[in-house]
């Protein structure tokens, strides 16, 4: 987009997308570029448009090219449903808004990169459940989806792949919006699973993964946040992840030296935390509440709530836009052109197309190769691709 022709190819949703990915609130974004919040409003909302000027000081400001807000040809970047994040009164509107545009940001580079590669078919039944404490909703839920997706008893070996065997998009954020957990959201595309990239642990990585599947098979249309909500999405992902018909007989029935034990082999077995291993225990009535009060003490002291002993190391890695990326720069198509196709900025297009989660080096850690999600991704469109 030239100069010329920014002011009439300019989108005001484009410009509060922008807005959002910087952090920033109208104000900041004003005085950033000397001009007044009230011209930035009216820019946002289409009532003004700025001038050529204004948006390369916009650009420059924001850290994107004036390319940038020109109108998208179809209405990726809009919500198919609303984000549901977690911990709603301890991360602020500003944090959450800036989390969710880089999350429609990378619905933008999927569609990018989707004009050359085929992603596989979307695949992610609608189960709708009461918003009841006393059914068991939530839990058959999950063992519907099981059903459905063709999941064999037992443990599920690798998660994230399996969600994008079935046409979820699955990324790490970027840290600047760490603060925010997991979360997830139904966008016009397909449906979206936002990974924390500094929590760097595999079982509680499966357990949120879980946990916002469960969000999108069942909370579509619920209002996002809620106790009974997440309390839901829980129960969920605990009976995805741990069936009770298969987990039940493994218990222990009480606490002592030999119940570590097996728990620890558990956690090994079905890859989730010991605290969700014992939650699971009481809920399924293995433990009493007594005894999981006290074993949660213990973690509490021996310093596992924050921190479990476990044998994995390195988290599942999302593979469908990495290894795409890596399909296509064999067939000649460079990562700048998909770049300039998605119109993103380059460090955030580098992060959601990521295997890993983009942080300090001595941070990052090596995972597993690709598996057969790249078999059904890995052929170039035959016809129709620009």
């Amino acid at each position: 987009m030239s100069t010329s022709q920014a002011p009439s190819l300019f989108a005001g949703e484009r410009l509060v997308l922008a807005r959002q990915l910087a952090g920033l609130r109208k104000s900041e974004l004003a005085a950033r570029i000397g001009k007044s919040a009230t011209a930035v409003s009216a820019w946002e909302a289409g009532t003004k448009r700025p001038t050529a000027a204004n948006v390369t000081e916009l650009a420059v400001g924001l850290g994107v090219t004036p390319a940038f807000f020109a109108p998208r040809g179809v209405a990726s970047s809009v919500p198919g449903s609303v984000p549901h994040f977690r911990s709603l009164r301890s991360t602020s509107q500003k944090a959450r808004d800036q989390a969710f545009a880089y999350g429609l940001l990378a619905v933008d580079i999927a569609d990018a990169v989707e004009k050359h590669v085929e992603f596989p078919e979307i695949s992610v039944p609608s189960i709708e459940v009461t918003l009841d404490d006393g059914d068991d909703g939530p839990e058959e839920a999950a063992r519907e989806l099981r059903r459905a997706w063709g999941i064999r008893p037992g443990p599920v070996k690798h998660l994230v792949r399996t969600l994008e065997q079935h046409g979820i998009l699955l990324i790490f954020s970027p840290t600047q919006t760490s603060a925010v957990d997991a979360y997830s959201f139904d966008s016009s595309s397909r449906p979206v699973v936002v990974l924390n990239p500094v929590k760097n642990d595999y079982y509680r990585q499966r357990f949120d993964v879980a946990h916002e599947l469960g969000h999108l098979v069942m909370h579509r249309d619920a209002e996002p946040g809620g106790r009974l909500v997440e309390d839901q999405a829980h129960r969920f992902a605990s009976e995805l992840l741990l069936p009770a018909a298969d987990l039940r007989p493994l218990l222990p029935t009480a606490m002592n030296a030999r119940s570590w034990d097996t728990f620890g082999a558990l956690k090994e077995q079905w890859g989730v935390s010991i605290q969700a291993l014992l939650f699971r225990a009481r809920r399924l009535g293995a433990i009493s509440d007594v005894t999981y009060r006290n074993a949660v003490i213990t973690l509490t002291q021996r310093g596992w709530r924050r921190s479990e002993p476990g044998l994995v190391t390195a988290v599942e890695q999302p593979s469908m836009l990495p290894r795409s990326l890596e399909i296509l720069e064999e067939a000649g198509i460079s990562r700048d052109t998909l770049i300039d196709q998605a119109r993103a900025p380059r460090m955030l297009f580098d992060i959601a197309t990521a295997r890993v989660p983009i942080v300090e080096a001595s941070d990052a850690t090596v995972g597993e190769n690709p598996s057969n999600v790249v078999s059904l991704l890995g052929r170039r469109r035959q016809s129709g691709a620009p």
